[in-house]
């Protein structure tokens, strides 16, 4: 298994490989063999960034069968999603700042993502499996009470997409199983969320076939799994927020009001 890192390098933007508490620099794309170079950075000097770029985020609801369960719906017959905008991404580490728009209640749902490794279009299972680059942590913040302020439409993609509401990383963790993890979310320091991604409707390989019917995946793109119970309202004037994943690491973030 491997980890891979995006961070900021004497002003440059540079790719590396975490050993340790070391990153090994590489040039060359992410996602087409980088080259290791002679650049050794420990991980306390340097400032993480998201650790890719993706040209899309894509965002699953109802993906899991306790949280379908709890709130009485029934399991989709295929992946219910949102697009959020590229613009609403954040590094580990970030402080994320409630919107000046919104005052209502927002609210962390800690989630597996994954990451695309290869162009992706009208996928078998096999070539989906195939297609994965690897699972980062994600924190798909949500300013909730936009999604039904109007009866007529609700409002996804905007309760999702303000800027910093997708803090994702802190590593791109490579030939990870997810099966058999949990995600475990806390808010300043009190466990919220211990959920197990065995309990995925689609589990990312389906996932990924159903979405590459509808759009090409790319290199770098980001599809977030969905969460599963003990989501909940960020309330405190300022809050530590951490997602963590066996094998991944801990995503932390704070929120300020």
């Amino acid at each position: 298994m491997a980890k891979w890192v995006c961070f900021e390098d004497e002003g440059q933007e540079r790719i590396g490989l975490l050993e340790g508490e070391t990153i090994i620099a590489h040039t060359g794309d992410l996602f087409d063999s980088p080259a290791p170079t002679d650049i050794r950075r420990p991980l306390g000097a340097v400032r993480l960034l998201p650790p890719c770029r993706p040209s899309k985020v894509i965002a699953l609801w109802n993906n899991f069968r306790q949280l379908a369960a709890k709130l009485d719906v029934p399991e989709p017959d295929e992946p219910l999603y949102l697009l959020k905008a590229v613009s609403s991404i954040a590094a580990p580490g970030a402080t994320i700042t409630r919107p000046s728009s919104y005052s209502g209640k927002v609210v962390y749902e800690g989630e597996l993502g994954i990451v695309i490794g290869r162009p992706l279009g009208n996928a078998t299972e096999a070539e989906a499996e195939a297609g994965i680059f690897g699972y980062t942590c994600v924190n798909d913040i949500t300013a909730a009470e936009i999604i039904g302020r109007d009866k007529t439409f609700a409002q996804w993609a905007r309760a999702k997409s303000f800027d910093g509401f997708g803090p994702f990383g802190p590593v791109i963790a490579t030939g990870l199983d997810p099966r058999g993890l949990h995600v475990r979310t806390e808010l300043n320091g009190a466990e919220r969320q211990n959920y197990p991604l065995d309990d995925m409707i689609f589990p990312p390989a389906r996932l990924i076939s159903a979405l590459s019917r509808d759009m090409t995946l790319l290199p770098g793109d980001l599809i977030c799994c969905g969460t599963s119970l003990g989501v909940g309202s960020i309330k405190e004037a300022s809050n530590s927020v951490t997602v963590t994943i066996d094998g991944i690491g801990t995503l932390s973030n704070r929120f300020t009001q």
